[in-house]
């Protein structure tokens, strides 16, 4: 299973993307990133990967190139934050540059 929901605020665009992130999924992130990035009017996007279930290789692959072109993440779990931060890493990317800062809930 995989799905990516579009959640537009006035501040940003975010892409949600849920379930396996591997074939033939990634191509679909990648042009979902592309087209999401365009007509943003001041705004940023970002793609949320809190309810991804698992990444291939491919799927690492298809995020370190999304890092390369700029793009933010969101993220929940000790296991996918660790990955990013590898991939930010490899990517020559402070892990602050390409993760979005988490809002703490009171």
């Amino acid at each position: 299973m995989f799905k990516i929901s579009i959640v537009d605020t006035p501040a940003q665009r975010k892409l949600v993307v849920e379930g396996k992130l591997s074939e033939p999924w990634v191509d679909e992130l990648r042009t979902t990133w592309t087209n999401a990035s365009r007509d943003l009017d001041g705004r940023k996007v970002v793609i949320d990967v809190s309810s991804l279930t698992a990444i291939s290789r491919e799927g690492e692959d298809a995020i370190f190139d999304l890092m390369k072109q700029g793009a933010k993440f969101s993220c929940a779990g000790i296991l996918t934050r660790y990955v990013l931060k590898g991939l930010a890493r490899r990517c020559r990317c402070t892990p602050s540059q390409v993760l979005e800062k988490e809002r703490v809930r009171r």
